[in-house]
């Protein structure tokens, strides 16, 4: 993005690939002087140009196509520890690989050797460059130094990425504007909109970035032309951070570009990682529990008259309605009966009461341990919901959302999720929406498998099931 960052690029490269082979000489000379695994001759290297060649090439090819030095992505420039460990281990598995198939005689415990030292020097490596660019910046000289267009909301996003996301690579030197007296995060506000090219001058600014409301577009055309004059880029966020639910993408379609402000959270290999992985344990659970799903229903039906499977439409990912299925726990006529009203200590009103009048005796006992839910495996089969996931609500209870709420929405709804795990019916609808925000926020793999857990000992427990 930001175009004085592509030199730390450059020095990172350039880094990484003295610490590939210096991570591999000290490899070799360690598997020769420790006693483990079979003695070798101390004067003897295992090592060549055409080993050391694979290995550069190799841990250079992976960091470029792990987008390791990709500096418009939404994370530092020097990038995380948890991408940096997976690039290093993903690009030690290849160089293994090619070495097995080419010099085998390259003992084993070398390239363990080589992981850890790797590991080592791209993390001595990254904390320097952060120590660097930290000392550069108290003297002034930060890679990159930036003037911001505006004071209002898109500014203060704007402001808040650069500070957490790009840290001491960037500095926001202050913003223009002509009414605000303090810019977004207490920056200084250095002039009016008139004076963008003399301050852009005067304070060497390396780029511009105009993050106006859309009632004040007409200035963009002014201060861009303006700008042609200074040695400067100049970028424009679009006043559309209010629409946008969760996230957004830009794309372009014959050199237009489109902006999605309804993104699905969980896209591409994530969706389909996702997607395999409720497929395959919800079909080894059905196959395990179809003696279970066959006493349950055998139960419903000597218990009370009446259907042993209760569907009904629910709201799931992004709006589209769905049927979901459970096992039948109230009378027949449940839907005529209204149940009492019954309010939170702040006035809302509560859906799910533990004392409800419609529940039967059996169906209760299904309920205490969540064994109702189980037909919902067939709506994962069909894709309709996850096994994690927001809980699917009812539409009239949808309809009452905040803008907010609805962003829960951006994924599909699950079995089980973060807030049944912290809570389940004891929390209110307006908590709920939070943990599942939370849960939106920060999805992966292994936080799926982290709740699937936990809901298993919430299940044994019979915590806020009812």
């Amino acid at each position: 993005m930001f175009t004085r960052l592509r030199r730390l690029v450059i020095l990172l490269i350039l880094a990484d690939g003295l610490s590939t082979q210096l991570a591999l000489l000290a490899a070799d000379y360690t598997r020769r002087l420790l006693p483990l695994g079979n003695t070798l001759s101390k004067d003897t290297t295992y090592l060549n140009p055409i080993i050391q060649l694979i290995a550069a090439a190799v841990f250079l090819v992976t960091f470029a196509s792990l987008r390791v030095y990709d500096v418009r992505r939404d994370i530092r420039p020097v990038g995380d520890a948890t991408g940096l460990t997976r690039a290093v281990a993903v690009a030690t598995f290849v160089f293994a690989g090619a070495i097995y198939f080419t010099f085998r005689d390259l003992p084993r415990l070398t390239v363990i050797y080589f992981l850890v030292y790797e590991l080592a020097l791209v993390a001595v490596t990254r904390f320097v460059a952060l120590v660097v660019l930290r000392l550069l910046r108290h003297q002034g000289r930060p890679l990159s130094r930036v003037l911001l267009v505006g004071a209002g909301e898109a500014a203060e996003a704007v402001a808040k990425a650069v500070k957490v996301r790009l840290g001491d690579s960037v500095e926001i030197i202050g913003c223009i504007d002509d009414t605000a007296t303090v810019g977004p995060l207490g920056l200084p506000v250095l002039g009016r909109f008139a004076e963008a090219p003399e301050l852009a001058r005067a304070q060497a600014v390396d780029e511009v970035i105009i993050a106006l409301p859309a009632e004040q577009y007409a200035i963009v055309e002014k201060l861009a032309y303006a700008l042609l004059t200074q040695p400067v880029r100049v970028r424009l966020v679009p006043d559309y951070l209010r629409l946008v639910v969760v996230q957004s993408s830009v794309e372009a379609l014959a050199g237009i570009p489109l902006i999605g402000l309804r993104e699905p959270r969980i896209a591409g290999l994530a969706w389909a990682v996702k997607r395999i992985f409720d497929v395959v344990v919800t079909t080894i659970l059905l196959l395990l529990s179809w003696p279970l799903l066959a006493l349950i229903t055998l139960a419903i039906k000597l218990d009370s008259p009446g259907p042993v499977i209760f569907k009904q439409q629910r709201v799931g990912e992004n709006g589209h309605l769905f049927w979901m299925y459970k096992f039948r726990t109230m009378v027949t006529n449940a839907d005529m009966r209204q149940p009492e009203i019954v309010l939170d200590v702040d006035g809302r009103q509560v859906y799910k009461a533990p004392d409800d009048k419609r529940i039967t005796g059996l169906g209760r006992l299904l309920r205490r341990a969540s064994l109702d839910e189980l037909p919902q495996f067939f709506n994962v089969i069909r894709g309709d919901m996850s096994l994690v996931g927001p809980r699917p609500e009812m539409q009239f209870i949808v309809e009452q959302y905040q803008p907010w709420q609805r962003q829960r929405l951006a994924v599909p709804p699950g079995i089980t999720g973060w807030w049944q795990v912290s809570g389940r019916s004891d929390l209110p609808m307006h908590l709920n929406t939070q943990f599942d925000l939370y849960y939106i926020r920060n999805y992966s793999l292994w936080l799926d498998i982290k709740i699937l857990f936990k809901t298993v000992k919430v299940v044994l427990t019979g915590q806020g099931a009812y």
